[in-house]
Parts: C-alpha cells; structure tokens; sequence
C-alpha cells in the first residue's frame, strides 16, 4: 500500500485530474482525424495512412497508457511482470508514434525530390507493410525489458521522489517505473538509440525538403510562363511539409523534457533526485503531445479542417447536411494557409523537372486536376 505524505497526495489528485483530461482529449481529437480521412476521399491517400497510424498511437495512448501511467507513477503494490508490462506498454506507443513520424518525413521527401517516381515508389499496399512493421519493430524495443534487461529495485534504494515509502508484501513490488526498468535501456537504447537518432534524421529530412524546394522555386521563378502551376503545386507541398515538420517540432518539445530527466538520473547518480511534481509535470506533457497532433491538422491543413467541421455539424450538433468529398479543396481564399490544398497528398499530376533548364512534363498527366 502507498503511504503518502500531504504533498504527495495533492500532487497526485492534481496528476489524476490532468491525465484524465488529457486522455478523453486525446481520444476525442484522433478519433475524429480517423473518421475525417474514413469518410474523406480526398484525404485517403498514402501519406495519411501514416497519419492514421500516428492517430491510433494516441488513441492507444488515450485508452490506455495514461491509465497505465497513473498506476504506475502513484504507485502500488503488483507483480513484478505485470507492473513491468505496464511499464513497457507506454513506451511502445512512444516508438511506433516515432516511426509514423519519420514514415511521413520520408514519404514528404520522395514527393519533394522525385515527384515522377512517388505514385510508382509509394503505393497503398507498401505504405500498409511499412505500418505493419513499424508496430512490430515498435512491440518488440519497447517490450525488450520483458526479455531480461530489466532490475528488480527494492523501494529503500531508489532515492525515491516520495516523501514515504511504499510497503509491498514479499512477492510483490512497489510498481514505480524507475523499480523495475533500468536507466540504462531508457537513456542508451530507448532515448539515444530509438528516440534522438530517428528525431535528427527527421529535422535532416525536413531540412533537405525546405532547402530542395526553395532551390526548385527559385528555378521556376526564371520560367513563370511555363512553371507557375508546377510552382503552385509544389507550394502545396511546401505547406503540408512544413506542417508536418511542426508535428515533429512538437513532438521533440513534449517528450524531451522527460528523457532529460532520466539522462540526469543515469549520469548523476548522486545528485538529487527530481521532485515529484517535476517528475509529473515531464509525464504530463508527453501525454498532451497525443492531444496537439488533431489541433495541427485542424489549423493548419483546409481539408481536414474542412471535413472536422462537417463531422462535429452532422454526428454531433444533429444538422443534415450533406457530405461532400473535396469542397473544401475546390474553393479558393486569399488568406494565408487557407489558399493551400486542403489534404495532405501528393498531387496526382507529375511535378514539372527542369533539366538543363529545360521543362519537362507527363504530358499523360500535365492537364488533370485543373480547378
């Protein structure tokens, strides 16, 4: 049984009541960007595949890793191996969150450096495989504890943050994430191996998109007779990159905070440990992380926005109107983000190539999706 100081208990009810929030949100929002892109054509394309990943991650997140994480970071009395399932749950959805993310980075730069060959290279049924495999590849880093790279840490040792121990019976554990997974799979594997490195090769691959797509602007802007609707094109492209590049931006914001702590933890060991509420307040905002995504699609891509507004006028305000695929992107505003295409895709025309100066068209291509 927990046995807690008044501090600690108030910290907790606060801790409670924010995860609860955060969970309904974040269930809520990607429930709805899943039903957007079900009921949407024109948001059934290949890069949203990975959104939907992305949005079932934080659904999961929602449903279950934030009750997991008030049990475990409250604190209570459990089997060693169940409380570190519960321990290792949260971060398989931190891992498969991470490679939907880097799928969608990569599938921007194909689209960006090789638009004639993205249709061919990036196909429904691949995308679906790649999504399989992230959450295989996702299972097993973040169930690998559960192979044997784990500790069994009595309460005593721990350096708790809490201001009274937890007092278990012989054959249980006081299930505190830090009593039964070692900082060195969190900071070395988990953190530098399965987090940092995949999150710089994602701002590289942002980078590259920006720095290709300016240099193809400032071509076309030497052929604006022949260039301006692969300019307008590739401006759509820009958006939804950089878009999705604020995901990333966001992602790295909500989640370093905690790893940072875990690196103190690992490197100095004799300093104090974090305060409770530190602690907390770093859970905290990597679970909000589940709710930002459905706000970013919601401000800053017209089409998903669009479909929201129509979902939440039709299921939820009982209003009878009917749905119809692709208005939103028909229209046409001349303020800001709005002018951008509303879906997240690739166009289904080729990019204009210049070579030698030269453009070079599909011409089986070159006259679809007029306006």
């Amino acid at each position: 049984m927990l046995v807690h100081g008044k501090d600690d208990f108030l910290s907790d009810i606060a801790y409670i009541i924010l995860e609860l929030i955060i969970a309904v949100l974040a269930i809520l929002g990607n429930i709805l960007v899943c039903w957007a892109v079900y009921l949407n054509s024109n948001l059934q394309n290949v890069t949203n595949y990975f959104v939907v990943s992305l949005a079932a991650a934080d659904i999961a997140v929602g449903v279950l890793a934030i009750p997991f994480a008030i049990t475990i970071s409250t604190g209570f009395c459990a089997f060693f191996y169940g409380c570190l399932f519960i321990a290792c749950f949260v971060l398989v959805l931190t891992q498969s969150s991470i490679f939907s993310l880097l799928a969608i980075a990569i599938d921007r730069i194909i689209a960006i450096r090789i638009p004639l060959r993205y249709n061919g290279l990036v196909t429904g049924s691949r995308a679906k495989g790649i999504i399989a495999i992230c959450w295989v590849l996702s299972f097993i880093i973040g169930l690998t504890p559960m192979l044997g790279w784990h500790k069994r840490t009595p309460i005593e040792e721990l350096g708790s943050n809490r201001s009274s121990p937890i007092n278990c019976s012989n054959s249980m554990v006081a299930c505190l994430f830090e009593a039964v997974v070692t900082m060195e799979y969190m900071v070395y594997y988990n953190f530098f191996a399965c987090v940092l490195l995949p999150l710089l090769l994602m701002f590289g691959i942002y980078l590259k998109i920006f720095m290709a797509a300016r240099r193809q602007l400032k071509q076309m802007e030497n052929n604006m007779v022949h260039g301006e609707r692969s300019r307008s094109t590739l401006q759509k492209e820009v958006h939804a990159a950089k878009s999705l590049a604020i995901i990333v931006g966001l992602f790295a914001f909500c989640w370093l905070p905690l790893h940072i702590i875990n690196c103190f933890t690992l490197f100095c060991p004799n300093c104090a440990h974090a305060p409770l509420w530190l602690m907390y307040l770093a859970i905290i905002l990597s679970h909000a992380n589940s709710v930002v995504n459905p706000l970013i699609y919601a401000y800053r891509i017209r089409e998903f926005r669009y479909t929201f507004r129509k979902i939440i006028s039709q299921h939820i305000l009982g209003r009878k109107e009917p749905f119809k695929a692709g208005t939103a992107s028909s229209r046409t505003s001349t303020h800001g983000g709005d002018t951008e295409n509303a879906s997240i895709r690739i166009s289904e025309y080729a990019l204009e190539v210049y070579t030698n100066g030269d453009i070079h068209r599909d011409p089986e291509k070159q006259d679809l999706n007029k306006c």
